[in-house]
């Protein structure tokens, strides 16, 4: 059987792996994440989530690596995480009302061979609009924080959106249709249960 290592300490990554039934580790990725700067945002996270993968794949040198990166595009902005409070609060109040996108950059590699695939996929979302007591009392849950966005739709936050054009588990944090299409270049399917 083919070892499997999560490159994320995220709790919502590693939830939504355990929902494809795979046996895996975590190891969390070393590598800053960092995509300022960057005329070509998609090549930009998808290089980080590789980067990621790798840096796991160096360590654990064997099976497959599965890394990920997820970011809020708004207008040509990047949303990443809030640093406090009053950013979470700032970063809703723009999104309020208006549809941003949702972009993350995926990465498997074999640790032994170094194939990979590398892979970017894209969710509009439309944020209702809110009230400044809302906004005050969402980021009050402290739900906001590490959350790209500054929010979880998946949470609480699922009662700021109005609707979403594309995979509901991108905006979570990893998409996993594309997941398992990737995994399938590896002999993995999850839904026959071949694994070799």
């Amino acid at each position: 059987m083919i070892k499997i290592t999560l490159a994320s300490a995220s709790p919502r990554r590693r939830k939504l792996l355990m929902q494809l039934g795979l046996k895996f580790d975590v190891v969390a990725s070393r590598v800053k994440e960092s995509l300022s700067g960057s005329d070509d945002l998609e090549g930009a996270i998808k290089t980080l989530a590789l980067s990621k993968a790798r840096d796991v794949a160096d360590r654990v040198k064997e099976g497959l690596v599965i890394a990920a990166d997820t970011v809020v595009l708004y207008r040509g902005e990047i949303f990443g995480k809030p640093k406090d409070p009053a950013e979470a609060k700032e970063m809703l109040r723009i999104l309020s009302g208006e549809i941003h996108e949702v972009i993350t950059g995926l990465a498997v590699i074999n640790a032994e061979t170094g194939k990979k695939a590398v892979e970017c996929v894209k969710t509009r979302v439309k944020m209702r609009t809110l009230t400044e007591d809302e906004i005050e009392g969402y980021v009050a849950t402290g739900e906001p924080s590490n959350k790209a966005g500054a929010y979880a739709i998946q949470g609480r936050g699922a009662a700021l959106i109005e609707s979403i054009d594309g995979c509901y588990y991108n905006v979570v944090g990893l998409p996993l249709s594309k997941l398992s299409e990737m995994l399938n270049k590896f002999e993995i399917n999850v839904l026959t249960r071949i694994i070799k």
